[in-house]
């Protein structure tokens, strides 16, 4: 079994219970901090729900947080392409296509058909991330990650990246997003100096917590993403250069 698979093969009764667990005991195992504004307003403009309340601090926050949608990065510039001559999600251009005569008709039914079509729990490949929002624990002793990582991370993960910034050699994590691109995976440190915006780490099932990644502060990462009406605007854009 790959490593990746055996990091996510849990049943849903047990993850369910799992976080159940953690939302009940989080306040007393960290120290917590007052979500930013910036933050909270990000994740419910993606679509996040929280089942609490929106009076939140940053680790139960994240940990209480439910979407029932997927999360597409914004198109960048690469030294191959524009952000603007790309498709905002793979695959929405023939979705035009095959729906132009609606949006000639119905610009909002169009609209309201594609928001539907693209902002659900879709196994579709079209690069999209998933939430996870669950705690990573490997070197945290009597819970179900240390007694399956802990020979990993301490034979062949290399922290040092996560550590020059915290100073923790054994930190505990929240797995925020898991994903088709590269890296595959994303993660905050809660031993991060800076709690209250920290740093998003990313590593790859290949090689897993063995090469990671800065990926700068939350409130940055969690803007790559597209809202709904960020999606909009892009596709009228490209509608525009279509009718044209």
């Amino acid at each position: 079994m790959s490593i990746f698979k055996k990091f996510i093969k849990k049943t849903e009764k047990a993850v369910v219970t799992e976080k159940e667990e953690i939302r009940e005991k989080s306040d007393q195992i960290y120290s917590d901090v007052e979500m930013k504004e910036e933050i909270l307003n990000r994740l419910v403009a993606l679509g996040g729900t929280f089942t609490k309340g929106r009076d939140k601090t940053l680790i139960s926050g994240l940990l209480d947080v439910t979407f029932d949608t997927v999360f597409y990065p914004k198109p960048e510039d690469t030294p191959w392409s524009k952000a603007d001559e790309t498709e905002p999600i793979y695959g929405v251009s023939e979705f035009i296509k095959e729906n132009h005569g609606l949006y000639r008709e119905n610009k909002s039914e169009f609209y309201d058909k594609m928001i539907k079509y693209y902002f659900c729990l879709t196994e579709g490949g079209q690069g999209q991330d998933f939430w996870e929002g669950t705690l990573f624990t490997p070197f945290k002793k009597k819970t179900a990650d240390h007694g399956e990582w802990i020979d990993w991370f301490e034979t062949e993960a290399d922290l040092s990246i996560i550590t020059q910034l915290t100073k923790d050699e054994k930190p505990d994590f929240i797995r925020l997003f898991h994903g088709c691109g590269f890296p595959d995976q994303y993660y905050i440190c809660l031993s991060d100096p800076n709690l209250n915006d920290p740093t998003v780490f990313g590593t790859d099932h290949e090689e897993f917590f063995v090469e990671i990644s800065n990926h700068g502060k939350l409130s940055d990462f969690l803007n790559r993403y597209m809202d709904q009406n960020e999606l909009i605007n892009l596709v009228e854009m490209m509608m525009e250069k279509f009718e044209g």
